[in-house]
């Protein structure tokens, strides 16, 4: 099978699965009562969406497996990919599991979150550190792609892009299809970075995540019939982790997801400027809010960020032509 079926192979059985998955699901979740509970502190246009359902990440999860499987079938640095995905969709589902069904509305807190994160990440470094048997190569981009290797310094940094990246993905999950449609376009960049610089398997990954959240986005599209919960949120997070880790890619994370880390610096700013001054910097934290409260409808601010991303995306493929 040639790279160029292995491409349209996972992203397209990704689609339709993610897409086939949904009318069985989501009735399914209604039924067991896994809503979606509203922060009191939101805004207040959201509280309609109380109620439905959440931990919607499990459709394109099983979609992207299946995919990834049927177009490369398992090997090590698949393994990787999936390991992160699937650990960190893990913790996901703890915080989802405890705000559905234990009716806590913030869900693990956050020592708890980080260090089920701080796990898994050590898991995925040890993995890939096992498997390749030297120290990851990061790529540096307009200087005629050339790597630099950080040595002893590996360990600590890619806990930081590890943790840092699952996080900023997971901040970004709060409008309806926002996080889902910039991980389209996120993925699908990554893809085609991959391919460029020989990467297959981390390619086919990508295009098979991004076939499968074009899948999910049908009932994740306002006005959204499910959320992806955290259980999606974390295991996007830990998918672009394993696919920059494989590709050494993680300066370009910054450029093609800057919206996630935008999205992380807002809160960041935020309670910072907040603990310094007892005032709000923006009108609420993470920055999809701020354009709400200055009275932007949901689906412009979603657009907006979308195209933020594609201009992004765009810039990151310049960059490494």
């Amino acid at each position: 099978m040639n790279e160029s079926t292995q491409l349209m192979l996972a992203s397209g059985a990704g689609f339709v699965l993610s897409s086939f998955l949904g009318p069985k699901i989501i009735p399914l979740l209604q039924r067991l009562k896994i809503g979606q509970s509203i922060r009191e502190d939101g805004p207040s246009s959201h509280l309609a969406k109380s109620g439905t359902p959440t931990m919607g990440g499990i459709i394109f999860l099983i979609a992207f497996v299946v995919a990834t499987t049927i177009a490369v079938g398992l090997n090590a640095d698949m393994g990787i990919i999936i390991v992160s995905t699937l650990g960190f969709g893990a913790v996901g589902f703890m915080d989802d599991y405890i705000k559905v069904v234990k009716k806590r509305n913030l869900g693990l807190r956050a020592y708890q979150k980080i260090i089920g994160q701080f796990v898994v990440a050590m898991i995925l470094i040890h993995y890939y550190l096992n498997f390749s048997g030297s120290y990851p190569q990061i790529l540096i981009p307009l200087l005629g792609e050339k790597n630099l290797t950080l040595g002893v310094l590996t360990i600590p940094f890619l806990l930081v892009v590890i943790i840092g990246t699952v996080n900023a993905v997971n901040l970004t999950d709060g409008l309806d299809g926002l996080a889902t449609g910039v991980s389209v376009i996120v993925f699908g960049t990554f893809g085609l970075l991959s391919l460029r610089l020989g990467y297959v398997d981390a390619a086919v990954a990508s295009f098979a995540m991004a076939g499968s959240l074009l899948g999910f986005l049908i009932y994740n599209y306002n006005p959204a019939r499910i959320f992806m919960g955290d259980t999606g949120s974390l295991a996007l997070g830990g998918a672009l982790s394993a696919i920059t880790l494989l590709s050494g890619t993680y300066i370009f994370i910054l450029v093609i997801g800057g919206l996630f880390f935008a999205e992380a610096l807002s809160v960041m700013i935020q309670v910072g400027y907040f603990k310094l001054t007892g005032k709000r910097f923006f009108r609420m934290a993470p920055l999809h809010h701020h354009y709400e409260q200055k009275g932007w409808k949901e689906i412009k601010v979603v657009w907006v960020f979308w195209a933020t991303t594609l201009v992004l995306s765009l810039t990151g493929l310049f960059i490494l032509s």
